[in-house]
């Protein structure tokens, strides 16, 4: 009796040890599936991760490309226009009265450069009016000189010494009518340039230093293209 009591007490035992180590197995193996899960789940957030930001580089590096495209196009439609306006005499001061010196020599001088200007011939305009304000450079016609020359650069994609030029011409001579339109090609110049941060700030300082003028009118237009 007492043998079949010890023997069912073992059997009883075994049973209950077996059934604690198989327990125990499938608890770690569903840990270390939970664990594989984990970290295929982590893999697979890193990757989408990196794709996501490879597809903004990639977006952001698009849109650059897409504004310069539209800048270099806006900066191709002024220079169109500023073309088709020396031609028909429109805009850039053509229609206004150039003062008359008594010098005749200086006079001549300026008419000749004048001369290559309205006949589209810019790079020997740029040149002509560079050598008449270094040879007059206390000459009534000084400053449209530098206007026109910086015109003439301007045509001729020299857009940073037109830039320049024009600048020093409007800050020299803010009173002189053809001051504003001086900073209207300034912010075609920079367009141009892709400076569309700096070509706004032009805009703004021609409607807000000249709002009489019709230069402001046509700044406020290129400001909302602008935005």
């Amino acid at each position: 009796m007492n043998v079949l009591i010890k023997s069912r007490t073992f059997l009883a035992t075994a049973a209950a040890t077996s059934l604690l180590f198989f327990s125990t197995s499938a608890s770690a193996f569903a840990d270390d599936e939970a664990r594989r899960a984990i970290l295929e789940l982590r893999e697979q957030i890193r990757q989408m991760t990196e794709q996501n930001q490879q597809a903004r580089l990639q977006l952001a590096d698009r849109i650059e490309t897409l504004q310069q495209e539209v800048a270099n196009l806006r900066g191709q439609i002024e220079r169109m226009r500023f073309e088709l306006d020396v031609k028909n005499g429109r805009g850039l001061g053509l229609n206004q009265d150039t003062p008359q010196v008594s010098n005749p020599q200086e006079q001549a001088a300026f008419d000749q450069a004048m001369n290559f200007f309205r006949a589209g011939q810019y790079k020997e305009a740029a040149e002509s009016f560079g050598t008449f304000a270094n040879n007059y450079p206390n000459s009534q016609l000084n400053a449209d000189a530098r206007f026109y020359r910086g015109s003439s650069l301007y045509a001729s994609k020299s857009f940073g010494p037109a830039v320049t030029e024009l600048q020093a011409m409007e800050q020299n001579h803010p009173e002189h009518a053809r001051a504003p339109d001086a900073l209207l090609i300034v912010a075609a110049a920079q367009i141009e340039q892709n400076n569309l941060s700096g070509a706004r700030d032009t805009l703004q300082r021609i409607v807000e230093k000249y709002p009489q003028s019709n230069a402001a009118q046509t700044a406020q237009e290129r400001l909302k293209l602008l935005q």
